[in-house]
């Protein structure tokens, strides 16, 4: 008993410390307890658990993997004392955090899904982590921008790595919140890009960021009510929350949902069993679909959003180009 009142003590002692002390206790405890291993992030978030980002597989028992965050949760063989929380508070202040320094800032974009990281006032340093002066952990960095800490949360707590999904990429507009593609091949999906998305269950949609939160963390399966504005008419959509497949790290063409997963020049990075049978190879670049010529992501999406047909695809392979004639 007596050591266990010790250890909270300690514990309560060294986040006090650490808010009375500012950043400069921040980036000694990524050193103390190595948060920062060469090019990623190894952070300790429990006792015998370090949340990890990083672009290769790391060497640790793996407990979890996120493929559209390049997130992995693994076992700790060598526990820190004090772990990173994960902090849901609201914080007035935060700060990139590497092993060296410290840089105050604030974020100016936050997180809109998989595809849209959080933007911060500074410029970015990579590996950092964000924290708050008590070193609660509020994001980490990456190369695209910083993963913002519902998503790590979610991600630390939930069973699996799975995101729900109905069909709609989002942005903000002015004050409102703007369909800006919409799945052609997800099943009953009305939505059309244009749609302005008024309220989600009954509740007002003030900011992309706060729906896609709430539809990526939705069960799959779920049953839900979307509120939208079409034009001048508007509608109650009745909707399921379908598994997501694409996004983030991963291609997100809607064709991910098919078994197809590109890079961004539209190179096969996957391919999965549906397309076994057609002989398509990882690093095949898609040239054309239906004989429309194609170069990245945004230009496909948008083209299968529109004609929703992909049955004549052309492929380019060490400089030979062949048909791939789906049925």
């Amino acid at each position: 008993m007596f050591f266990r009142l010790f250890v909270l003590a300690s514990f309560l002692f060294l986040n006090l410390y650490a808010c009375k002390s500012g950043y400069a206790s921040c980036v000694a405890k990524v050193n103390d307890s190595h948060a920062i291993q060469k090019n990623a992030l190894f952070i300790p978030i429990s006792k015998n658990r370090r949340l990890v980002y990083t672009q290769s597989k790391p060497h640790a028992k793996i407990l979890k993997y996120n493929p559209f965050l390049s997130l992995y949760l693994i076992e700790d063989k060598h526990p820190f004392a004090y772990p990173f929380d994960i902090n849901m508070r609201l914080q007035l202040g935060s700060a990139m955090v590497t092993k060296k320094a410290a840089r105050e800032g604030r974020f100016v974009h936050n997180q809109i899904g998989l595809n849209t990281l959080a933007q911060y006032s500074e410029p970015l340093f990579y590996p950092a982590l964000l924290s708050s002066s008590c070193c609660s952990l509020e994001g980490v960095v990456t190369q695209r921008g910083i993963i913002q800490k519902e998503y790590l949360k979610h991600f630390a707590t939930s069973k699996n790595s799975e995101y729900g999904d109905i069909g709609i990429r989002v942005k903000n507009e002015k004050a409102f919140v703007i369909v800006t593609a919409s799945d052609p091949f997800m099943k009953n999906n009305r939505f059309q890009t244009g749609d302005c998305i008024l309220a989600y269950d009954g509740k007002k949609i003030k900011a992309a960021s706060i729906l896609m939160c709430t539809i990526l963390f939705a069960k799959v399966g779920s049953k839900h009510t979307v509120k939208i504005k079409r034009g001048k008419k508007i509608s109650i959509l009745h909707v399921t929350t379908h598994k997501r497949f694409g996004g983030g790290a991963l291609s997100d063409t809607f064709l991910e949902q098919k078994g197809l997963f590109f890079d961004k020049q539209l190179h096969l990075k996957n391919v999965g069993p549906a397309f076994a049978k057609y002989g398509l190879n990882i690093g095949d670049k898609l040239i054309q679909v239906n004989g429309v010529e194609l170069t990245n992501q945004k230009e496909l999406r948008k083209y299968l959003e529109k004609e929703r047909d992909y049955s004549s695809l052309l492929f380019e392979r060490n400089g030979f180009q062949f048909f791939v004639n789906i049925k």
